[in-house]
């Protein structure tokens, strides 16, 4: 992984910033996500303030991302999700790459061919920036040829420690899905992306 080789201009992208936690009463934690594209990639940011920022530990990327406060982006191919990709990012810049079929048939030996990810912290804010290759997203099918809408799915999940030493896991979709429980492995949890311009 390697950062970026271009300078972008992120006051020309759209700004998500509706994320809601959906299972909980409580004011979502301030997270923007943007994304551009060139001819060659589609680039991504978020930008995020977490007060009591969870890094997991472990011997592997998995246990460390999972156990972390993250970003998450996931590509389907179709609204069944069969399959769909995942990216779940943490702020040291660790990146859990995997593939799936509805409903949660997980893939973990699958990587993102040409992804590239920076990641950065100061103080209470972290960003994750990043880029794939259009044609790795043509090769996911998640960018159909001829096409210029995705089906996206934009997350965050922010942790946080209780009093007694135990961690709170507190979901935020872009797209809420109406789930009764925190579920973003569902169709209803994806957006559409349209390449402008």
């Amino acid at each position: 992984l390697r950062a970026p080789a271009i300078e972008l201009d992120w006051s020309t992208a759209e700004v998500l910033s509706d994320f809601t936690f959906p299972w909980e009463d409580r004011a979502p934690e301030y997270t923007e996500f943007r994304a551009l594209w060139t001819e060659e990639r589609l680039h991504f940011r978020f930008d995020c303030i977490d007060a009591q920022l969870v890094l997991g530990a472990g011997e592997t990327a998995k246990e460390r991302v999972l156990g972390s406060g993250r970003v998450e982006l996931f590509f389907a191919a179709g609204k069944n999700l069969r399959p769909y990709y995942c990216l779940e990012m943490e702020p040291r810049g660790e990146v859990l790459a995997y593939r799936a079929n509805y409903y949660r048939e997980m893939d973990w030996d699958w990587h993102c061919e040409g992804l590239v990810l920076q990641a950065a912290m100061e103080g209470e804010r972290f960003s994750v920036e990043g880029s794939i290759p259009l044609h790795t997203l043509r090769q996911m099918n998640a960018l159909r040829e001829g096409s210029r809408e995705m089906f996206v799915g934009v997350y965050r999940a922010v942790f946080s420690t209780r009093e007694d030493g135990t961690i709170h896991s507190g979901w935020m979709p872009w797209v809420n899905p109406q789930t009764e429980r925190p579920d973003f492995h569902v169709p209803a949890s994806f957006g559409v992306f349209e390449l402008v311009g």
